[in-house]
């Protein structure tokens, strides 16, 4: 090959080479995914049965698959409810019950749901949470401190253990299981807003989503 040619190549090279490299620099920086869940799974995603945290009238709502015993649900749970006191009566939380760690996450929910019939379910949620690393250690989860820790929370216990056995909580257990696996969610917490998911998984994210439905809704 002569010398013309050679340098001809080497050029065309590093054109390519540089092209490539500026629109991997300059490419549109990913976006939050706007394209809300297809109607025909708007029902599996939020139940009429589902715990509601704040107005339930909100024209925002935050859906979040939950399990109690997830270290990462309890870190977000302080930034969720800091999204609601930043935007006051535009956002709700909808809970759904995910309860991927096994026997200790389903004892809970059954004592979320005693608590929900007997108005305190808020206050039975946080202490589970804020106790979480007692009664939730992967290695060796101790759920049989889970009902104290709901009765210092304001819990009766003798209606609990009734209520906790009653075929509605079990029904609304097999349903979020149903809908968990139709919804196709796979980790803790997974949201939604307005039956939008996020892009990618993170604080910024969600307040991001949050903050441009809320706006979306006062126009």
């Amino acid at each position: 090959m002569t010398r013309k040619p050679l340098i001809l190549i080497v050029l065309i090279v590093t054109v390519a080479i540089f092209s490539a490299a500026a629109w991997y620099v300059s490419r549109p920086a990913p976006t939050a995914n706007s394209t809300p869940v297809a109607p025909q799974m708007a029902e599996a995603l939020l139940r009429s049965y589902s715990p509601i945290l704040g107005p339930k009238d909100a024209p925002v709502t935050i859906v979040e698959f939950f399990d109690p015993a997830c270290e990462a649900c309890r870190a977000f749970y302080p930034i969720v409810k800091d999204i609601m006191a930043e935007h006051g009566s535009a956002v709700r939380v909808a809970i759904r019950y995910t309860p991927f760690h096994g026997k200790a996450s389903e004892e809970a929910i059954r004592i979320l749901e005693a608590a929900r019939m007997q108005d305190i379910f808020e206050p039975v949620l946080e202490a589970l949470l804020r106790q979480q690393q007692r009664w939730a250690s992967h290695s060796a989860p101790a759920q049989e401190l889970l009902l104290q820790i709901a009765v210092n929370a304001g819990l009766d216990a003798e209606k609990a253990r009734a209520q906790m056995l009653a075929p509605s909580v079990m029904a609304v257990l097999n349903q979020d299981r149903a809908d968990v696996e139709a919804m196709g969610v796979r980790g803790t917490p997974t949201f939604f807003v307005n039956g939008k998911p996020l892009s990618s998984f993170g604080e910024k994210e969600l307040r991001a989503l949050v903050a441009a439905e809320v706006e979306v809704n006062e126009r």
